[in-house]
């Protein structure tokens, strides 16, 4: 028996109160608050199980078991730690005093079925229209900013968005913790590295993105961008880097760009206010909004292309789809459906979208000639 197996089946003894939650595919997250207090998100909706881990012991035990897989363990100078298990699920850790609970253990599953854009609609998280209009984005090398909430989706729609790359370009993906799963044939993964108990060997996304560039990448996906790698990132994208995706913590598209500012400037270089604005509006071309609503639903809310900085100095987005409640029955009950807001795209005009002429079908109407609409 190899020795990945052999860790395998060890998880599993030393979670075996929360294996039935790990093999169900409906649940997406388990989160163990106490040894007695474990919920679930199961079809979108939190649920407090009768699950429990005998006493304290057992669930640090379980607990240090799974971090041996990414060779990180227990210590009083790192209460925070992020780790996952042999099936790539993350596993985040809160250690007391920080958690005055006790020990605070988070389990995000990794998905096994991965979602496509056909599917999508399905569920009516989005409309072929938008699917169309996002893989030209896609095929254009538009750099596109995925945004959203805590457990939106975010991740999920940034696999969804890869599955449109062509299969010949290689793609660097970067992550904290591994969750992308690429398609492709010609996919590099580089994830970060936590510095051991004496602060060494440490690598950070802004290491490894420096690196990915020096990898010849036609793409580089970065899982999330939450800190001072995202100057490196917009810079990146203004000099030649097209194509290249991430995601962030935002509620809306204005607020995606606030945001990345906000991260920018956690750099050690020091940019003006005008000029590092002026960057994050030449990078960055596309912000798709994903939201889990109170049913538990996850679905696209808003789709927006970001235009030139305005005359005072501020950022300018065109909403092309937002989230609309409809007429139907379905609608009156507080369901929608994205929705068309009958603006021109701003970049149709562009070599790499108009070659893509023959591919426009439901976004003709976007990407033909036409007058602009209002930037909001």
């Amino acid at each position: 028996m190899i020795e990945s197996t052999i860790f395998e089946k060890t998880v599993e003894h030393f979670l075996a109160p929360i294996l039935p939650f790990l093999r169900d595919p409906s649940v997406a997250e388990i989160m163990v608050n106490t040894p007695h207090e474990i919920y679930v998100e199961k079809d979108g909706k939190l649920v407090l199980t009768d699950a429990k881990f005998e006493d304290e012991e057992s669930l640090l035990a379980a607990v240090k078991n799974v971090l041996q897989y990414t060779g990180r363990r227990v210590t009083e100078e790192h209460p925070l730690i992020d780790s996952r298990l042999p099936d790539g699920s993350r596993v985040h850790v809160v250690l007391p005093p920080l958690c005055r609970t006790g020990i605070c253990m988070t389990i995000r599953k990794f998905a096994k079925t991965m979602f496509h854009g056909e599917r999508l609609v399905e569920l009516g998280s989005w409309t072929a229209e938008v699917m169309e209009y996002v893989r030209l984005c896609v095929l254009a090398e538009k750099n596109i900013l995925v945004a959203g909430g805590t457990s939106s989706g975010k991740t999920s729609l940034l696999n969804v968005l890869s599955a449109f790359i062509p299969n010949h370009q290689r793609i660097v993906v970067i992550e904290d913790s591994a969750e992308l799963a690429l398609q492709q044939d010609h996919v590099i993964s580089l994830e970060t590295r936590r510095p051991d108990r004496w602060g060494r060997g440490g690598v950070t996304i802004t290491d490894l993105f420096r690196s990915a560039l020096r990898l010849r990448p036609d793409r580089v996906i970065i899982g999330e961008v939450r800190g001072a790698e995202a100057l490196d990132m917009i810079q990146a994208m203004t000099s030649g880097h097209a194509g290249s995706m991430s995601t962030l913590h935002a509620t809306t598209s204005y607020d995606a760009l606030n945001r990345l500012e906000t991260l920018a400037m956690m750099s050690d270089i020091e940019l003006p206010l005008h000029a590092l604005r002026a960057q994050i509006a030449s990078a960055i071309d596309v912000v798709v909004l994903v939201t889990r609503f109170n049913d538990g639903r996850r679905g696209l809310t808003q789709v927006s292309e970001v235009l030139p900085l305005t005359a005072d100095g501020k950022y300018a987005v065109q909403d092309l789809f937002v989230y609309a409640l409809d007429d139907s029955e379905e609608g009156k009950s507080g369901r929608g459906r994205l929705a068309w807001t009958e603006r021109k795209s701003s970049f149709r005009d562009e070599p790499k979208v108009r070659v893509l002429r023959d591919q426009w079908d439901l976004t003709r109407k976007i990407f033909s000639a036409g007058q602009d609409g209002k930037a909001q």
